[in-house]
């Protein structure tokens, strides 16, 4: 079971109902073992979709064609940002580079919002050329 706690002076609180109830569940006296890990911000998360699909809406039909789905655009961008693994195929006798995953598990916020700012610096040098970031951004708010 996961829960969420707050640090305070007098030691970890748990921070909604359904946390506290659980702790409640914990005998006194007892060893647990926890992993401790600042959580992410889910909303930024959401925001970086919301930044892809506004993105998936600017291209060009050829652009999309070439691309097929807003799925592989997000990972063209996340290789095109530096955020990727390279290994080689012994099938295709190549090295290939694929996205990493954005997983609250495998980033950090910090890490994250890096890949935001890198992500939008590809899209407005490589996809968006011709959009000022101006006219993208009020787009960005109906999504």
């Amino acid at each position: 079971m996961k829960i969420y706690l707050k640090n305070t002076m007098s030691g970890l609180i748990p921070c909604t109902d359904d946390d506290y109830d659980f702790k409640k569940k914990l005998k006194i006296g007892e060893v647990y073992s926890v992993e401790i890990r600042e959580e992410r911000n889910y909303q930024f998360l959401r925001k970086y979709y919301a930044l892809i699909n506004c993105a998936w809406e600017f291209l060009t039909e050829q652009q999309k064609q070439f691309i097929h789905s807003k799925e592989g655009f997000r990972k063209t961008l996340q290789v095109a940002a530096g955020y990727s693994d390279v290994y080689y195929s012994i099938d295709r006798k190549e090295w290939i580079e694929e996205s990493k995953s954005i997983s609250f598990e495998k980033m950090n916020e910090s890490e994250f919002i890096n890949l935001y700012e890198n992500v939008k610096l590809v899209l407005f040098s490589s996809f968006l050329r011709d959009v000022s970031e101006e006219s993208f951004t009020k787009e960005l708010i109906n999504f």
